[in-house]
């Protein structure tokens, strides 16, 4: 005979399966109600989101190749252009926990090359939240480092050369082994003779496409924009950098910690916390981390929600060419994911 023990289980059980069925459907109705959307603008690309390990919404639109008419895949890579830096966080944070880096010493001792009189004084850990003040390697600082922030491209790319530097060996060796270690087997760092499942990139301008034919990346800046991937190979770099696979504890307390404030749109309209590239952000109560890509004809945007376990990718093969319309749908669908039962 069973108990009623037992049977209430069961009851409860079943209760808690059919509430977040019901809970998914919500959501992949209101996702599906968006995409739809063809004014102001229309979406190109493919959207992920994920719970403790469990696929929650996996579609991909429109076109690869937008001329011939090649439709989008998931397994399609994307440039995810500035959430690039987040790898190469990883990556100075590593050579932290060796030993080799200091993030609180001058970068003139890892890059006695420059010459400038603010190498002296810009440390590592200011590279890395975008509080240098570094404009231009010719210029004057723009000002006192650690007074203020300004997010740019040229940080990254002297990180890259500094952890080339303390490890001998090249960015591209030390992103790729650490994708190779995270079993991350559709990520590569931009190479013009070789790329891949790369979808073509757009400049969307009123709904025409025009194809991005020469990309602005280069060996140099790839420690800024240059790492090339799939939809569910970030949820594994999610899952595997948040759960304290890639860092130490220290490490990764100090890469997510706010150690400056900025604001960005997709993000809200007050200004939030800001690690080691990326943000700390809050929104009806929900706290999550994330950052966002574009340029080269792509968008990205990656958000994890520590909470609930809960990561959303939107990776778009175009961008538009009016800023008012930068991550219009990302936007959208963040917010959706957010006001969820999902993230309860």
């Amino acid at each position: 005979m069973i108990s009623k023990t037992i049977i209430s289980s069961f009851l409860i059980f079943s209760l808690s399966i059919n509430a977040f069925s019901q809970t998914q459907k919500n959501l992949q109705n209101k996702i599906d109600s968006v995409v739809q959307i063809k004014t102001p603008t229309t979406f190109n690309g493919v959207i992920l989101v994920s719970k403790k390990g469990k696929m929650i919404y996996s579609k991909a639109f429109g076109f690869s190749d937008i001329e011939n008419k090649k439709v989008l895949k998931m397994n399609n890579q994307f440039e995810i252009m500035s959430n690039t830096k987040q790898m190469t966080s990883v990556l100075v944070l590593k050579e932290v926990e060796k030993g080799k880096i200091n993030l609180h010493t001058p970068i003139k001792k890892y890059l006695p090359e420059l010459k400038q009189t603010w190498a002296d004084s810009v440390t590592v850990h200011q590279l890395l939240n975008h509080t240098h003040g570094i404009i231009d390697i010719e210029k004057p600082l723009a000002f006192k480092p650690g007074t203020d922030f300004k997010y740019g491209n040229l940080s990254n790319i002297l990180l890259g050369k500094i952890i080339e530097n303390t490890s001998k060996k090249t960015y591209r060796q030390l992103a790729t082994d650490l994708f190779k270690q995270l079993k991350m087997n559709d990520t590569f760092c931009y190479s013009k003779d070789d790329k891949k499942n790369l979808v073509f990139g757009y400049i969307n301008k009123e709904n025409q496409f025009s194809k991005v034919e020469n990309s602005f990346i280069n060996e140099e800046n790839i420690p800024a924009d240059g790492v090339i991937t799939t939809a569910k190979d970030l949820v594994i770099w999610n899952n595997q950098l948040h759960k304290g696979k890639i860092l130490s504890a220290k490490s990764y307390q100090l890469m997510t910690s706010e150690s400056v404030k900025s604001q960005h749109n997709v993000f809200g309209k007050e200004k939030m916390g800001y690690g080691y590239n990326i943000r700390i952000a809050e929104h009806n109560g929900v706290n999550y981390l994330g950052h966002t890509g574009l340029g080269d004809g792509f968008s990205s945007l990656n958000i994890y929600v520590p909470k609930s376990d809960v990561s959303i990718i939107i990776l778009e093969n175009q961008m538009n060419e009016s800023s008012d319309l930068f991550y219009y749908f990302e936007t959208l669908i963040k917010n959706i994911v957010l006001e969820s039962e999902l993230v309860k």
